[in-house]
C-alpha cells in the first residue's frame, strides 16, 4: 500500500471518528431523579445552578442554599405524562454562624398497572402500583463571602409490584459570586459561577417474589425436577449522574425592576450534553411583594429531544411578621408527549 493511501485511509479514519457519538439511553435506573424541582427553575429551561432559591436548591446545586437567611417551607405538585404524578416536600433552616441545612422528599407515582401473563396478555383483572421515592439531607455554607460549598445525602428507592431496589447517593456543589458584571458593584449582583454533580451512587438491583421462578433442571428425565425453587438475577443499573456548570448574571437590578438571565451546561452518562438557558423578570410592589415572568430552552443541542420552550409566572406576597407567600407555575413542551405543567407554593419566615 502507497504512502498516498495510508495518508487517505488516515484522514478518512480521523473525519468520522469524532462524528461518531455514544449515547446510553435506557440504561439508568430512577430516571424520576432527571425531573426538575421547583417551577421557578422549570419555567427557566431547568437553568438551576446559580439561581436556584429556597429548599428546591438541593436538587439543582447544593451550595446555593448557603445563601438563604430565612427558613422556608415548599411544596410541589407536578402531573407527568399517562397519568403520573409527581410530588415534592421540603424545607430549609439557616443557622448563624453554622450554615443552612435541608431535607427534601421527592415521590414518583406512576399509577394503577393491570397484570398480564403470557397466556393472558389482557390482563388477568389484577392490578399492581410502581412508584419511587428519595430522601435528602443537605448541608451547605459559606467558605468567605463570596463562595459557597454544599452537599446532599440521598436515599433512592423504587419498587414495582413485589419487586425492590434501592440506593444511596450524594450531591456536591460550589457556587462563586463576583463583582464582574455587577450593576450595583457588590459581588452579591455580579456574575454567579456554579458547579455540581448529581446522584453519584451506589446502583440498584431489583429483587423481591416477583424474580422467583420454579427450574425443571433436568426436562429430558422423569421425577421431581420441575420445581426446584430458582430466582431471575436482575441485573444492576446505575444511576443518572448528572455534571451541571452555569453562569448568572443580572442585567437590570432597581428598586422596582430585576432581571435574571442563567445558562447551564449538563453532562450526563445516559445521554449527549446539551444546554439550558433561561431568564426571569421580577416587577417589585414595596411593601407588597413581587411578580415574576420567566422563559427559557430546556435540552438545546441534545440529540432527538422531546424538549424546548419553557414558561411560567409566579407572585410573592409579603405577610405579617416578616413572612413571605409565594406561588409558581411553569409549562414545559415535550413535543409529541404533550406540555407538563408544574405548580409550586412556599412559604418563607
Amino acid at each position: 500500500m502507497t504512502r498516498a493511501k495510508h495518508i487517505f485511509i488516515l484522514f478518512i479514519f480521523m473525519s468520522v471518528l469524532p462524528s461518531q457519538t455514544i449515547n446510553r439511553y435506557g440504561s439508568t435506573a430512577a430516571n424520576f431523579l432527571e425531573i426538575g424541582i421547583g417551577s421557578a427553575n422549570t419555567a427557566m429551561g431547568d437553568a438551576g445552578v446559580t439561581f436556584a432559591s429556597g429548599p428546591t436548591s438541593a436538587y439543582w446545586n447544593p451550595a446555593t442554599l448557603a445563601f438563604i437567611t430565612r427558613n422556608e417551607n415548599a411544596f410541589m405538585m407536578q402531573p407527568w405524562i399517562l397519568d403520573i404524578n409527581m410530588i415534592y416536600a421540603g424545607s430549609t433552616i439557616h443557622l448563624n454562624r453554622i450554615g443552612t441545612f435541608a431535607i427534601g422528599i421527592t415521590h414518583m407515582n406512576y399509577g394503577d398497572m393491570e397484570v398480564t401473563t403470557m397466556t393472558q396478555q389482557d390482563g388477568t383483572g389484577e392490578l399492581f402500583v410502581a412508584n419511587e421515592y428519595s430522601a435528602v439531607f443537605t448541608f451547605s455554607r459559606k467558605i468567605v463571602e463570596s463562595f459557597s460549598f454544599g452537599a446532599s445525602a440521598k436515599l433512592i428507592s423504587s419498587k414495582i409490584w413485589h419487586s425492590s431496589a434501592s440506593a444511596f447517593a450524594i450531591d456536591l456543589g460550589t457556587l462563586v459570586n463576583t463583582s464582574f458584571l455587577s450593576p450595583t458593584g457588590s459581588s452579591e449582583d455580579g456574575m454567579r459561577i456554579g458547579m455540581s454533580i448529581s446522584n453519584y451512587g451506589t446502583r440498584m438491583q431489583y429483587d423481591g417474589i416477583d424474580l422467583l421462578n420454579p427450574i425443571d433442571i433436568s426436562p429430558s428425565e422423569d421425577g421431581n425436577f420441575a420445581d426446584v425453587p430458582g430466582q431471575f438475577r436482575a441485573q444492576q443499573w446505575e444511576l443518572p449522574l448528572f455534571f451541571r456548570i452555569g453562569v448568572g448574571v443580572k442585567p437590570l437590578l432597581t428598586e422596582m425592576h430585576r432581571i435574571r438571565f442563567a445558562i447551564d451546561a449538563i453532562h450526563s452518562n445516559n445521554n449527549s450534553e446539551y444546554v439550558n438557558m433561561g431568564g426571569e423578570y421580577e416587577f417589585r410592589l414595596p411593601g407588597q411583594g413581587s411578580i415574576f415572568v420567566r422563559s427559557g430552552y430546556k435540552s438545546m443541542f441534545m440529540t432527538d429531544s422531546q424538549f424546548g420552550m419553557t414558561y411560567g409566572a409566579g407572585i410573592k406576597l409579603n405577610l405579617i411578621n416578616n413572612q413571605t407567600l409565594q406561588f409558581d407555575y411553569s409549562q414545559r413542551s415535550m413535543g409529541l408527549l404533550g406540555d407538563i405543567s408544574s405548580y409550586t407554593i412556599s412559604l418563607g419566615f
